[in-house]
């Protein structure tokens, strides 16, 4: 490697620079490398200073990567370090995603200290999440159940459930484990019957098209089962709506060759559902996820998207 500090670009959030940590630690490993031949880079972005409104309504899913890209197509960093379910499916140009750690847990976590699952919350409870993807699946299951506005990092949010602020919430299992906080989870909810976000569970490593350089040192550390289902994922979302302004859930799984691919799309309350799956060689995985976006964009028919 150069003799300049690779510059890894990340939020500020724990959770954040776990996963920047993370990427360092497997090319210090990979490459033999000291912490010195790196440097962490913290860029606040604007999806960090919004915090007293729902991202969907100021713009998405982008809000939390354009400062972080800005830095990386001027050159003040050489890579980004991101969560997969937080990337737009279409990258500024000179960008791409060049590499993939290994996928964590893809479940959704329920966290409650007056209940062991979602299905045993008393009726009228309030759960609190900032996903539109969570809510409408909430409200899917248990109509009765009030779903209030939950912003803020991980450790607010966990505040806020001690304080009392909502009887139960739910976070991405991915996160939790990685800060080490898996003790707070109550139980986890199953993918058959709760789809994650596309991309959960899936750290992805952004960088400028053409730095070979660059892409060689990440080459040691791609996982590309991790790449693969998430091709059909992303490819899925992109027929869709590649933002978060709808709730949509996505998950594909491998078994040997062959790739499994299941996707749905709800209302925001809840109150009608879309759901669809294909299976087909792992080689055609983005082929798949497109595939089953154009079966539930049928099935919707017109106006179910612009409805909300």
């Amino acid at each position: 490697m150069q003799s300049n500090p690779l510059r890894i670009g990340t939020r500020g959030s724990a959770l954040a620079l776990a996963q920047a940590y993370e990427t360092r630690d497997r090319l210090m490993a990979a490459h033999g490398l000291s912490e010195e031949a790196f440097e962490i880079e913290v860029i606040k972005t604007s999806g960090d200073r919004i915090q007293d409104r729902p991202l969907s309504e100021v713009g998405g899913k982008g809000l939390f990567t354009k400062e972080i890209e800005e830095a990386l197509l001027d050159g003040r960093i050489d890579i980004a370090v991101h969560s997969s379910k937080d990337m737009p499916t279409i990258l500024p140009d000179g960008l791409a995603l060049t590499a993939f750690l290994p996928r964590e847990d893809v479940r959704d976590a329920f966290l409650s200290p007056k209940a062991g699952s979602l299905a045993e919350l008393p009726q009228n409870a309030v759960v609190g999440s900032s996903s539109l993807r969570r809510q409408a699946m909430i409200k899917r299951l248990r109509p009765d159940i009030e779903v209030v506005m939950y912003r803020g990092n991980l450790q607010t949010r966990l505040r806020k459930l001690a304080e009392g602020a909502v009887d139960a919430t739910l976070l991405a299992a991915a996160g939790l484990n990685r800060l080490g906080l898996e003790g707070e989870i109550t139980s986890l909810l199953d993918t058959d019957t709760f789809l994650p976000a596309v991309g959960q569970g899936a750290i992805c490593i952004e960088s400028r098209e053409g730095d070979a350089a660059t892409l060689d040192r990440l080459a040691a550390i791609h996982d590309q089962s991790t790449q693969t289902r998430l091709d059909a994922e992303r490819a899925f979302l992109a027929v869709l709506d590649g933002s978060c302004r709808t709730p949509i859930g996505g998950l594909a799984t491998l078994d040997g060759d062959q790739l499994h691919f299941k996707g749905i799309v709800l209302k925001p309350d809840g109150s009608e559902a879309h759901e669809a799956e294909a299976t087909g060689a792992a080689e055609d995985a983005a082929k798949i996820g497109v595939g089953v976006g154009e079966t539930l964009k049928m099935r919707m028919g017109p106006g179910f998207l612009s409805e909300h």
